[in-house]
């Protein structure tokens, strides 16, 4: 399997510059003492409007179609921003914050370990996968249920199996956040539940997944459609993929939904198509159905950025047609 040894290596949202007729504007230029010529003053505004013109013509129309408050599309190996809208807006991250919960625990723990279920993790406000109080489940079991059904009261239990308190748990989630790059990041909780000054941005989200597909047993958990799991007592839950996309097409291979009244409808996912992978990361989208669709928009205009070359064999794809979602 290839490996994409820069994937969180991203850097600050910015625009390339446009090129004119294969090259940046040759007569932008200014004295060694740094005085613009009169060369370089006659054709100044009509380089600048032309520049304008490509930019709101390629960006803005996409961007028009964009109804999520924020987006961003990055290709994973070189870190290069396919495409932003609010990129570095501070929104709520609803249940994506437990990738964040998912990374910690994959990277902290042995997931054959088997923790018992508080009464505080059982009595976690919904989305529950219904765990009570005093059984006991391996950390493996509860990850598919976290980051498959989005289950609030397996984020919790596996925070305190983790750290011992979901408080001290959330410390951690804040520190790794910081050692991604993700500086415009606070979590206050491990499921995402709403609360006073927790939020993330596109840009964010991206880079905590990128990070995610690094780990060989997170990819694998993220991209399973459905999965049954059981406690040690022998109770079996069959839990399925929020992810919609995830097993439709053949290019989204792992993704994480989240929704909540303030943050709406969110999602980041991981597509790949010719050995080219790309992130897609929403926040705020209005409907789920709009967050399918704008997911699909996103990652053919990311893949036909970076491979134009692979858009002539896409009619040859089978149409990827997003189930009903239930969450």
């Amino acid at each position: 399997m290839q490996t994409y040894e820069n994937l969180y290596q991203i850097e600050k949202a910015v625009e390339p510059p446009v090129k004119i007729s294969g090259g940046v504007c040759p007569d932008l230029r200014c004295t060694p003492g740094g005085r613009w010529t009169k060369q370089t003053m006659k054709v100044f505004p009509t380089c600048v409007i032309s520049l304008m013109f490509c930019y709101f013509l390629v960006s803005d129309a996409l961007a028009v179609t964009i109804r999520s408050r924020a987006a961003v599309v990055v290709e994973a190996t070189t870190g290069e921003i396919l495409f932003a809208k609010n990129p570095e807006h501070l929104l709520p991250p609803a249940s994506t914050a437990k990738l964040m919960t998912g990374i910690l625990v994959v990277e902290n723990e042995d997931l054959s370990k088997i923790t018992t279920i508080s009464k505080n993790a059982a009595t976690t406000h919904p989305l529950r996968a219904g765990f009570k109080e005093g059984e006991k489940v391996k950390l493996e079991a509860l990850l598919y249920v976290a980051l498959l059904k989005s289950a609030n009261d397996a984020a919790v239990a596996l925070a305190e199996a983790v750290a011992g308190s979901e408080e001290e748990f959330v410390r951690l989630m804040n520190e790794k956040a910081l050692s991604l790059g993700a500086t415009d990041t606070k979590f206050i909780n491990a499921s995402g539940l709403p609360g006073p000054d927790q939020h993330i941005t596109a840009l964010d989200l991206a880079k905590i997944m990128l990070y995610a597909m690094k780990l060989p047993k997170l990819r694998e958990i993220i991209g399973t459609p459905a999965a049954l799991v059981s406690t040690e007592a022998g109770r079996v839950l069959t839990v399925r993929s929020t992810d919609r996309l995830l097993g439709v097409g053949d290019e989204v291979i792992g993704g994480k939904t989240g929704y909540t009244d303030s943050a709406k409808h969110c999602f980041v996912c991981a597509a790949e198509r010719e050995k080219k992978l790309i992130v897609v990361a929403l926040l705020g989208s209005p409907s789920r159905a709009s967050l399918w669709r704008e997911t699909e928009t996103l990652i053919g205009k990311g893949f036909e950025k970076i491979a134009p070359e692979t858009i002539q064999g896409a009619g040859k794809k089978k149409e990827i047609r997003p189930r009903t979602s239930s969450y």
